[in-house]
């Protein structure tokens, strides 16, 4: 990774990015095997899968520091397949790297390519011949968000690890850290609306509080909020109630209140409509009458439909399952 690379990355994400295997949260499984491999200094080509922010760049970094320490930078490539995903990039790039010896005990070096699901067929079936032909030589870690993407012959040649998002004991542990770090207070409710707002992608949860931490060294829910446009919980328990006291109307009015103040998206809306569903007192079959409900007027929306009319068309239907038989 050169320097130009380096800083490009946000700083609260290069502040608190794990230099060592033991700070990366979440993943500890993968951790401990990856761990073994670099120890024995006897690592193989890698798949990293899995969503966005759950520490895969980061693995690869930390693989780097500690095989080949003060030399990383020299012995590793980093590349952003998103942004270089032609065939060019491996037959030139790539390849030029691999064919090199490591400057360093360790007789590899590591190529690190991030959302390589974006590589082009043509390019994955150079990189399959490049990773062949290098294997005395170079290391390869992939990392990507859909491992269906990547072709059967690569994915033959790696050992794969699976991501998963952080549980809500180590985003809240993130944000003890960064507080404590940084001067900051952060609420109870407003760990819960960073968890929520971060759906377990630290990134995302460092790029959240940074914004929330320019506005008050306080963050607490409305703050969050603020910041990530989110609907209050409030906003759509008020159009719930309405619709329980039969007040339709009025739920109308508020909806549509809800989504233009809040200069929301239909398909946003409908994602918190989803969440709060899932949290009301009534039956299970209710509540899967209106989860259904909500997926169907979704798929409306991105098929181009009217956003007014089809949530309207949502409140109509939730209304009268909510309404049936009271």
């Amino acid at each position: 990774m050169n320097s130009n690379q380096e800083e490009g990355h946000d700083v609260w994400t290069e502040k608190y990015r794990p230099k060592d295997f033991d700070e990366i949260l979440g993943q500890e499984d993968i951790v401990k095997r990856v761990k073994a491999f670099v120890e024995k200094k006897n690592l193989p080509n890698l798949l990293f899968a899995g969503p966005p922010g759950v520490g895969k760049t980061t693995l690869a970094l930390v693989i780097a520091r500690k095989l080949y320490g003060d030399a990383w930078r020299e012995n590793l490539l980093e590349l952003n397949a998103s942004d270089e995903r032609g065939i060019d990039i491996i037959r030139v790039k790539v390849k030029d790297f691999a064919r090199t010896k490591a400057i360093s005990d360790v007789p590899f070096k590591l190529v690190y390519l991030d959302e390589s699901d974006a590589l082009t067929k043509e390019a994955q079936q150079a990189l399959r011949r490049v990773m062949e032909d290098f294997t005395r030589t170079c290391r390869f870690i992939l990392s990507c968000n859909y491992s269906s993407k990547i072709i059967e012959p690569i994915q033959s040649r790696t050992v794969f690890f699976r991501f998963k998002p952080l549980k809500k004991e180590d985003i809240f542990a993130l944000i003890d850290k960064i507080s404590k770090s940084e001067g900051l207070t952060v609420t109870e409710d407003g760990k819960e609306a960073l968890y929520e707002a971060s759906e377990g992608d630290c990134r995302k949860l460092e790029n959240i509080m940074q914004a929330c931490a320019a506005l008050s060294k306080t963050i607490d829910e409305e703050t969050v909020n603020k910041i990530t446009s989110n609907i209050s919980k409030n906003d759509i328990k008020k159009i719930f109630n309405l619709i329980q006291r039969k007040d339709i109307q009025n739920a109308r009015k508020e909806l549509i209140r809800t989504l233009l103040e809040n200069g929301l998206s239909g398909q946003d809306l409908i994602k918190e409509i989803y969440k709060y569903i899932t949290t009301m007192n009534i039956t299970d079959i209710k509540k899967l009458q209106c989860i259904e409900a909500c997926g169907e007027i979704e798929f409306r929306l991105t098929e181009g439909s009217d956003t007014i009319i089809q949530l309207e068309a949502l409140l109509a239907r939730i209304a009268r399952i909510l309404l049936e038989n009271n």
